[in-house]
């Protein structure tokens, strides 16, 4: 069975995605920092029936990362790595002129630094992989100018130009930087607590990530809105 790792899966956008997969006959290794809800998410994604291992940590411990990687060695490879992992630096969010630095410098490097740790180490399983494929969550404000969003707007946009150039770099491989959209999240509600618009479920965003794993496009950004319309 195809193996999967999924960082940040304890819930929101990366719980929905091991749902899918699982759903899907995949084998999975799960990241997170809170051991506790990654094991309890991990239980329930084993309903499935597939194989599910909870490793929990942060993806900027560099052991951590390696035991991700060996996890998905005992089970059989690596076909998929998702970082979706992410931090927003500050919560909530502020104007640049607040930013704390060490803020951004964590951002950076979970965002970023690690995501891109987590790819060098994964390389050769994904390399030897048939299908082998790279997912970075990518952001709305990696994109477009929004008040109080330019820290970890940068984060993410730094994590496209790494993931475009991956893309380049690896030209068996599969490098997809989607960016999911508006959903209703932790993250997000931590971002800007004080928006309660109604925002869709991250299990709606899901089969937008599915299609570009059945399409298999060539590696790019891609908006999960769009591709939940049928374009790309």
């Amino acid at each position: 069975m195809p193996v999967a790792i999924i960082t940040g899966a304890s819930k929101g956008l990366g719980r929905a995605l091991a749902e899918a997969l699982a759903a899907r006959g995949w084998d999975l290794v799960l990241d997170a920092r809170t051991a506790r809800v990654l094991k309890e998410t991990a239980s329930e994604v084993q309903a499935y029936g597939t194989r599910v291992r909870a490793v929990p940590g942060d993806v900027t411990d560099a052991a951590h990362r390696s035991e991700l990687v060996a996890t998905a060695w005992r089970l059989g490879g690596l076909d998929l790595l998702v970082s979706n992992a992410s931090a927003l630096g500050v919560e909530p969010l502020v104007r640049l002129d607040e930013l704390p630095l060490e803020g951004l410098r964590r951002a950076l490097e979970v965002n970023v630094v690690a995501a891109l740790a987590l790819v060098q180490e994964a390389l050769p399983l994904l390399r030897a992989s048939s299908a082998g494929t790279v997912i970075t969550v990518s952001s709305d404000a990696a994109a477009e100018a929004y008040e109080t969003w330019g820290g970890y707007g940068a984060s993410k946009a730094a994590l496209d130009h790494l993931a475009a150039v991956l893309g380049e770099e690896e030209a068996g491989l599969r490098v997809w930087a989607v960016d999911p959209g508006d959903m209703a999240t932790d993250l997000y509600a931590a971002a800007v607590p004080d928006d309660d618009d109604p925002r869709p479920a991250p299990a709606s965003v899901a089969p937008a990530f599915l299609r570009l794993l059945d399409e298999r496009p060539a590696s790019g950004r891609y908006g999960a809105p769009a591709l939940l319309e049928g374009r790309r």
